[in-house]
């Protein structure tokens, strides 16, 4: 009696492949035949692909979308389309970043702002040119850990930054003094480019500028887009990294953020303005340009 209704169990679940082959116009030898042979070149290349792909959205950070994985993948020597990678990404379930709306932390000065002599043109020649400044604030399980940041506008390259509990003189100054020791500092013909929080019309930071030879520089009170790199790096820094990730302490946000810059942002991340290299990548082949240059 067992044995007849495990028959018939089994054949019962034989019944949907059968009406799947009738359906399809194929034979169940066929079926078996096809699904045991071996992965044709095809296949195979395109698993490799799809391997590709997850290791280069893995180590963006789970950052970035079909443009630069397929530009890493031409770097590697692939020949493949970047409709090919989107549609593989989106079979892999892979999706780069959201952007999220984020509130400012500028608060105007009372003192007087310095002219705007960058005007909303964030493009440089040469490397220490036009630097800008920002500051915004990031949520941990203490409380905020405020960061001020200075970027290169020539490569994107964040050349200095500090953290602390409170968006104050401090840090801005903090932040400056670093850009300028990474620079060997000799830094005198910068303009630094801030929007006009009171942090950056303060005394102090007017007179750090004046120590280190750097002119000031401001977009107008409440303007974004006066001070877009700086914005930009903000939302990076948020959508690719903060927002995906629980700080308990202080502390562990700032080490895994600096730990962010310089290991990923500075050193590996594609920037489009620079041709989709990394800033310090991208300061080195300039270098190495104008070496070359020089020596003709």
């Amino acid at each position: 009696m067992a044995v007849g209704v495990i028959s018939s169990c089994k054949a019962e679940q034989k019944i949907p492949y059968r009406t799947a082959f009738r359906a399809l116009g194929v034979s169940e030898s066929w079926f078996y035949k096809w699904r045991d042979r071996p992965p044709t070149a095809r296949e195979m290349r395109r698993q490799r692909l799809a391997e590709e792909i997850e290791e280069i959205f893995r180590g963006s950070g789970g950052t970035y979308g079909s443009p630069k994985v397929f530009i890493e993948l031409i770097r590697r020597g692939w020949r493949v389309s970047v409709n090919t990678v989107a549609k593989l990404m989106a079979e892999l379930g892979l999706a780069g970043r959201k952007i999220r709306r984020r509130r400012g932390l500028t608060r105007p000065g009372k003192r007087a702002a310095a002219p705007d002599f960058v005007r909303r043109d964030f493009t440089a020649e040469e490397p220490d040119l036009v630097w800008a400044g920002d500051m915004t604030g990031i949520d941990t399980g203490e409380g905020k850990l405020y960061l001020a940041t200075v970027i290169d506008l020539f490569s994107r390259r964040l050349l200095g930054y500090a953290m602390g509990v409170r968006h104050d003189t401090e840090l801005v100054v903090a932040s400056l003094n670093m850009a300028a020791a990474t620079r060997g500092g000799d830094v005198r013909g910068v303009i630094m480019h801030t929007d006009r929080g009171s942090e950056y019309c303060s005394r102090r930071f007017r007179r750090a500028c004046r120590r280190l030879g750097v002119t000031q520089s401001m977009g107008r009170v409440g303007s974004c887009f006066d001070n877009a790199v700086s914005e930009a790096f903000n939302s990076v820094l948020k959508v690719e990294y903060v927002h995906r990730h629980t700080f308990r302490t202080r502390t562990e946000a700032r080490i895994r953020i600096a730990t962010w810059i310089t290991d990923f942002y500075n050193t590996r991340r594609l920037h489009s303005v620079c041709g989709f290299k990394s800033p310090i990548d991208y300061e080195r082949e300039y270098r190495a340009t104008l070496a070359e240059g020089l020596a003709a």
